[in-house]
């Protein structure tokens, strides 16, 4: 099975995906993880990434589509995959459905106060990834990890001003997706909004996972 999620910052699709993945035993490609492997390891497309993201702009579609083919054509993506932050615009759609055409596309729909509200308490674990809230998912040990023990951070692009600039730019470039995909019929929407695992029980019941 083919999936993306879709959804504003903050509506919890990295989480899903990644409970997705292990019930279906499918890969989570979340192009956010794709561009800090690229930061992480210093490379050119790195550098031009970290300064685009922190600022909340969008990667433009030439490289974020080049980054996404080369994963896809991976063996483990071969029985199909959970897109996580692609496709962004209605061009890196039309891309993707010339490179793997999509089974079924979720939007999960979350009001902005909620997404701030998520954001600006999120916490990310400099070593492991590990994502925490401070108010619904905090840490046994304020700033520490509870998996590996690294530093937790607030990412460049979690803090409000950055957080408002990834809305706007959502709205006018990636909510065009909902009615492309929805004239293609393969479109589903869902409440983002409860706990990621009553959101994910409505998932299961749309789509059988």
């Amino acid at each position: 099975m083919k999936m993306v999620f879709l959804g504003p910052p903050g509506a919890g699709k990295g989480t899903l995906a990644t409970m997705a993945s292990k019930n279906l035993g499918l890969p989570h490609i979340s192009t956010g993880d794709l561009f800090r492997a690229a930061i992480k390891n210093e490379t050119g497309l790195g550098k031009t990434v970290k300064s685009i993201l922190a600022e909340g702009r969008l990667v433009p579609d030439d490289l974020t589509i080049a980054l996404v083919s080369e994963r896809l054509s991976l063996a483990d993506a071969g029985k199909g995959w959970i897109l996580d932050g692609f496709p962004r615009t209605v061009a890196q759609a039309e891309a993707l459905q010339s490179i793997a055409p999509v089974d079924i596309v979720v939007n999960f729909e979350v009001k902005d106060e909620l997404i701030l509200y998520r954001l600006t308490g999120r916490r990310v674990c400099r070593n492991c990834g590990k994502i925490y809230h401070i108010a619904t998912m905090a840490p046994d040990r304020e700033g520490i990890c509870d998996v590996c023990g690294g530093e937790l951070y607030i990412r460049p692009d979690d803090q409000e001003e950055s957080i408002k600039t990834r809305l706007e730019a959502y709205r006018d470039q990636t909510e065009p997706l909902i009615e492309w995909f929805g004239n293609l019929g393969r479109l589903v929407t869902i409440d983002g909004s409860g706990s990621p695992q009553s959101v994910y029980e409505k998932l299961a019941e749309v789509v059988k996972v």
